[in-house]
């Protein structure tokens, strides 16, 4: 299987091949670069703050998820260390040899790690300039072999990181005006969350403005927690711009995704992002993917409708089926939560 990142070092290249050429849409392509940026967040004020600290930071959260659908978090208890050892350990398994990397190619939705390139270059009509290693890490851990003591690096950061997680939506479930333990006990979230890990590596390109990334899109799941590299290259789209994610150092950017906007019915919306590249350096991601049991049905939460004044806007899919849709077409903007909106007579994600 080819690579971007072989293609990027081979050395004869000086412009990009025809396959990667991302077609904009001009009126899309609006970047905000005034001082506009996504809300910070203090976590401990939500773990060890004084109850009015704790109440505060609950409103500050659920205005971040109404109003951005992103929010930046500080003070999380994450060691910096770790995360280091987390970027570190990635980019040396994207250094590895194509022969060992092979061992992961070209698996299935569901097996337990994938290491490829693009999008899905099955159906990819555009080619991404990204490879990415996906690991299925809870409720069963998976984790390459190589290089030496990435495994155990995985294992500590995804725990830390699912722990994180959790508080989160303990705090979205209250601004919700919900139980704090609401989704952990309709959705099994304390053993059999499911957690996706998604390194994600772009690198540098000889055309940066003709290619992309990642396209816009949404993510499935509940929530999204993401690190990377001193090098920017996500975007947000915010009130019809794209807004450029610079975060603090040491903190984590995290967004709700579909299955949230799913169960907050449509008040929490996920957001569309996208992922740019540069000419110069080697951009690397770590992003977290937080959902239910793949086999949960997720629908409205019920607490949250009345049948006359609050009907449902959706409809419940098991988390499985909803990957398998997402995964197994191309990524576009929010074509896949389009399918199980209420009412919705468009046919998506074909």
């Amino acid at each position: 299987m080819f690579c971007v990142k072989g293609l990027s070092e081979s050395g004869r290249l000086t412009s990009v091949p025809s396959k990667y050429f991302f077609e904009k849409d001009l009126n899309d392509d609006c970047i905000n670069s005034e001082a506009e940026t996504i809300p910070i967040i203090d976590f401990s004020m939500l773990t060890s703050g004084s109850p009015e600290q704790r109440y505060k930071t609950i409103q500050a959260i659920g205005n971040a998820c109404l109003k951005w659908g992103f929010f930046e978090v500080i003070n999380h208890g994450v060691p910096n260390t770790l995360r280091d050892e987390m970027i570190r350990a990635s980019e040396s398994f994207f250094d590895l040899s194509d022969e060992q990397k092979r061992e992961y190619a070209g698996k299935k939705l569901f097996d337990p790690i994938r290491w490829g390139t693009s999008f899905n270059v099955n159906v990819d009509k555009t080619l991404f300039w990204r490879d990415y290693l996906k690991i299925h890490v809870h409720p069963q851990f998976n984790a390459p072999q190589n290089p030496l003591g990435f495994s155990k690096t995985i294992q500590e950061y995804c725990k830390r990181v699912r722990e994180l997680a959790n508080e989160l939506l303990k705090g979205i479930m209250e601004s919700l005006g919900l139980e704090e333990s609401y989704i952990q006990k309709a959705m099994d979230l304390e053993t059999d969350s499911h957690q996706l890990l998604v390194v994600n590596l772009y690198p540098p390109c000889p055309q940066p403005e003709v290619v992309m990334g990642l396209p816009p899109h949404s993510d499935h799941g509940l929530l999204t927690i993401l690190m990377q590299n001193d090098h920017v290259g996500l975007h947000v789209r915010h009130d019809g711009k794209w807004i450029p994610v610079n975060p603090p150092p040491g903190s984590f950017v995290v967004n709700i995704g579909d299955h949230m906007e799913i169960l907050s019915n449509g008040k929490y919306k996920s957001v569309l992002h996208r992922a740019v590249v540069n000419g110069k350096a080697t951009r690397i991601s770590v992003a977290t993917a937080h959902g239910p049991p793949l086999d949960t049905v997720v629908g409205p939460a019920q607490d949250l409708l009345d049948n006359e004044n609050r009907p449902p806007l959706y409809r419940g899919i098991k988390y499985r089926e909803y990957l398998q849709l997402q995964q197994s077409n191309q990524l576009k903007g929010k074509s896949c939560l389009d399918h199980v909106k209420v009412n919705i007579n468009d046919t998506c994600c074909k």
